[in-house]
């Protein structure tokens, strides 16, 4: 792992937590990032102080992310407004992944254990204008991180962990009960975040017209994807809700995935759709530390040794009541795991984390647009339909369709409640109208636009990925091709949208 320049090690301090899971920047192993108000202005003086790089796409890159976090933590203190960042630095399941000897993991998990009191004293410092909504809906996020303290860590280190976690629990229920009503950003707050974090303008009613038409379009797509099936007299997402009752049991639901993971990898590479076919993903039941999410990938990062990338999956536990078992199963049926398995592993993050490391940069291995990340796993499915992925089972399109319906509704929903257009309540019922979801779930995916106001990144990134390709083909021409353009935007590595067109 090559050191650091001084510049975008600033960028990286700013960014602890998902400099060392998603660059395995390794080196901020067993350390936090100071988030009290004093530690978070320091790190503000520290940003663009240095030599930019040489090349014009990294200088401008790196002066994004610059942009970017001076907007985050001093324009809109988000530290002050959310727990997701001081969730993030107490999290300790990055060493459980396989990057280095377990001793050498464990120990840098325990030191980290030992910060978690000075987390929590600088968590409770600065969150101060917590709002009663982004409270609840993180309340059960913040409770559950005592899950992950391991139980073999030394008692008094063990024990001091966990009274500050309860110190942060009782201050996010406080706020839960008395913060301020008002979770939005406002439109311009909104604005300035999606803009400075992908180097591009935003304008937030253009944005949400183009969320419409996009959701009409999905919806035209399912309905000829359910005519396929003999279904085409039907509303379509009623022919969905019926669809996702047929999905494995508990115990075949990893069995499932592996046979999945193992045809979109074949299919990604017997197609030629991206530049590198190399590396090994394994499937298996996710960490106990990861267990909230039902399906991710966790790559081999850039700065670490190679290694298997792992594609995890969480069944739903046999203690939870009936109801809970089918929903989390339904996300596991023949319609909707096949497009999860495409969006998480190919041609969607595992090759994506693949291209990564060999990006030819480290301001490219290391700072990522999830923007752009997540945008490329989301074309990855309307591309594995375009190409022909499962042409004998319609249900492979209609569980890409029912995906980009809830990503889109995702996008609507972000721009309606920070601009004060539409209640919580009123994004849960657009979910119920628009996507297959209903009652506690449609609820929960509107409640999540509160604290994580990026949330239609998904469908922003793909539809800026969809305009880069119509631009690629009429300015290349017959040079054009997929794996010619896919090379040339993960040559970029993981890059802001608003540097998209360099690939050109």
């Amino acid at each position: 792992m090559s050191e650091l320049d001084s510049r975008l090690r600033a960028v990286c301090d700013m960014a602890v937590a998902d400099s060392r899971e998603m660059a395995g920047r390794h080196e901020y192993d067993g350390l936090i990032q100071d988030l009290s108000p004093e530690g978070v202005r320091a790190g503000l003086a520290a940003i663009g102080e240095g030599k930019l790089p040489d090349d014009p796409h990294d200088a401008a890159h790196l002066e994004i992310f610059e942009v970017a976090i001076r907007a985050r933590f001093g324009e809109l203190e988000l530290h002050r407004r959310s727990p997701l960042e001081h969730l993030n630095n107490l999290d300790l399941a990055v060493y459980d992944r396989e990057y280095a000897p377990e001793e050498e993991r464990t120990a840098a998990k325990f030191a980290h254990l030992a910060r978690w009191p000075e987390a929590v004293d600088n968590a409770v410092a600065s969150l101060d204008l917590l709002s009663a909504p982004v409270a609840t809906a993180l309340l059960g996020a913040v409770r559950g991180l005592a899950g992950g303290v391991p139980k073999e860590a030394e008692e008094p280190i063990r024990e001091a962990a966990l009274k500050a976690h309860a110190r942060l629990v009782r201050h996010v229920e406080e706020a839960s009960r008395s913060g301020d009503p008002d979770a939005s950003l406002g439109a311009e707050g909104l604005s300035l975040l999606m803009g400075t974090d992908e180097g591009l303008p935003v304008d937030l009613g253009a944005l949400a017209g183009r969320a419409d038409a996009e959701r009409d379009r999905l919806m035209a797509r399912l309905t000829e994807a359910c005519a396929k099936l003999g279904q085409g007299d039907r509303p379509p997402l009623d022919v969905a809700r019926e669809l996702v009752r047929d999905h494995p049991g508990i115990d075949g639901v990893i069995d499932a995935a592996r046979a999945g993971a193992e045809k979109a990898v074949a299919f990604t590479r017997e197609k030629d759709l991206v530049p590198y076919h190399d590396g090994e993903c394994l499937v298996g039941l996710a960490p106990e530390s990861r267990r909230w999410a039902m399906a991710m990938m966790s790559w081999a990062a850039p700065g670490e040794p190679d290694a298997p990338s792992w594609y995890h999956i969480t069944p739903p536990d046999l203690s939870w009541p009936e109801r809970d078992i089918e929903e989390w199963l339904e996300v596991f049926s023949e319609t909707t795991l096949p497009a999860i398995n495409v969006h998480e592993v190919a041609p969607g993050h595992f090759s994506h984390g693949r291209a990564l490391r060999h990006a030819p940069s480290e301001v490219r291995r290391t700072l990522m647009s999830m923007s752009f990340a997540e945008g490329w796993a989301h074309y990855a499915e309307e591309l594995c339909v375009e190409e022909g992925f499962a042409p004998d089972d319609p249900r492979f399109e209609i569980g890409v369709w029912l995906e980009a319906l809830i990503r889109v509704t995702r996008l609507a929903c972000a721009i309606g409640v920070h601009t004060g257009a539409m209640t919580v309540e009123e994004g849960a019922r657009r979910f119920e109208a628009d996507t297959h979801l209903a009652g506690p779930a449609a609820m929960s995916e509107a409640a999540r636009a509160t604290f994580d106001p990026t949330y239609g990144r998904y469908t922003w990134g793909k539809l800026e990925i969809l305009d880069l390709r119509e631009r690629a083909r009429a300015e290349w021409g017959a040079g054009f091709s997929l794996k010619r353009f896919h090379t040339a935007m993960l040559d970029l590595g993981s890059p802001p949208l608003g540097l998209l067109h360099g690939a050109l």
